[in-house]
């Protein structure tokens, strides 16, 4: 599989396993075969791990992981892992937060994931009206300085707000995003920062919870309830982007292209992404190595000009979603806000 240095000295699969799905919310989970599965993905060279302090029970998860194998980590046997978690304060606690409180939840991920430093942290914040997210980065640049912390990133801050925090003399290593066929608003003005501050795209929603799939080609509008979170949160964004008919014509179009590759649509969906300026990685919310087979074809071909410009022409008929990155996301009343959970740290 390959691997990008996302900044100097650190190397990343450019594909990293999601842990969203682990979490509960996407069905049961047997733990013991959570870990063999990770195994497997470490040996097919996917090393790089997603998770936050609000993924219920994740960060513990990949504790134990590296607590099971580490005779296979010390001997070389399995390559070195790198863990990007998240910092996710409640929402009720962003009028209030301190120092304190975001030093607890930084030891809790080291202790949960067993490790000293953490590799990546990214920062999230679910409000901008509660302006301590300026000081509240300034407090994590001090964890890193104390080597806490090895990597800064954000995840679902818009444009104006990393600047914000570049200028208070945070360094920010990474911008997790969401990035897709189905939604490109990061390149409006966010492209721009990320290639003038060097700061790399890590990519979730890229298959759009599976949607972006051949089980969903030619398949009827399923209807809600639907089986997963993923899919009630990218269901929207589907209506965002112009609604299923153009959908179903998007996955036409990645289906004409898989096929001179022999891939799946999923895969044509991550390529296109990861050719995309400044991306770093796709985060693959992979629940079991089911697909690992499928991932594993992605080193096997490139997408060329003429490929690119088949999706580029049902991306352009494309409606949204519109506005600053996450924009959508943040508003607690409406469809998309209203599906968030919003206090996942409280003890």
């Amino acid at each position: 599989m390959k691997r990008i240095e996302l900044q100097p000295g650190y190397t990343i699969s450019r594909v990293i396993k999601g842990g969203w799905h682990l979490a509960g919310g996407h069905g049961n989970i047997s733990e013991e075969q959570a870990l063999v599965d990770m195994r497997h993905f470490v040996k097919a060279g996917i090393t790089t791990f997603d998770c936050a302090d609000i993924y219920t029970g994740v960060e513990e998860l990949i504790g134990k992981f590296r607590k099971k194998y580490k005779d296979q980590f010390r001997s070389g046997e399995l390559s070195p892992i790198q863990v990007h978690t998240k910092y996710v304060p409640d929402y009720n606690a962003l009028a209030t937060l301190k120092k304190e409180d975001t030093i607890r939840i930084i030891d809790r991920s080291l202790k949960r994931l067993g490790v000293e430093q953490l590799d990546l942290v990214q920062f999230a914040w679910w409000d901008y009206q509660f302006p301590k997210y300026l000081e509240t980065a300034v407090h994590l640049s001090e964890l890193q300085k104390s080597g806490k912390i090895r990597f800064l990133g954000v995840t679902n801050f818009d444009t104006k707000h990393i600047q914000e925090m570049l200028d208070a003399g945070v360094t920010i290593s990474s911008n997790q995003v969401q990035y897709s066929v189905l939604d490109q608003r990061v390149e409006k003005n966010m492209t721009a920062l990320a290639k003038e501050h060097n700061i790399p795209y890590l990519c979730y929603g890229t298959v759009a919870g599976g949607f972006l799939s051949d089980r969903y080609l030619n398949a009827p509008d399923p209807v809600p309830p639907y089986e997963n979170r993923s899919l009630t949160k990218y269901r929207l964004i589907i209506d965002e982007f112009g609604g299923y008919e153009l959908f179903q014509e998007a996955l036409q179009v990645l289906r004409t292209i898989a096929d001179q590759y022999q891939v799946g649509i999923a895969e044509v969906a991550c390529k296109y992404i990861l050719q995309k300026p400044m991306v770093g990685g796709v985060i693959v919310g992979a629940r079991n190595r089911n697909h690992l087979e499928s991932l594993q074809k992605l080193d096997s071909f490139a997408l060329n000009q003429n490929d690119l410009a088949k999706i580029e022409s049902i991306v352009s008929r494309s409606k949204g979603p519109n506005g600053p990155f996450y924009e959508l996301e943040r508003d607690k009343t409406g469809k998309h806000g209203s599906i968030m959970k919003y206090n996942l740290n409280e003890d």
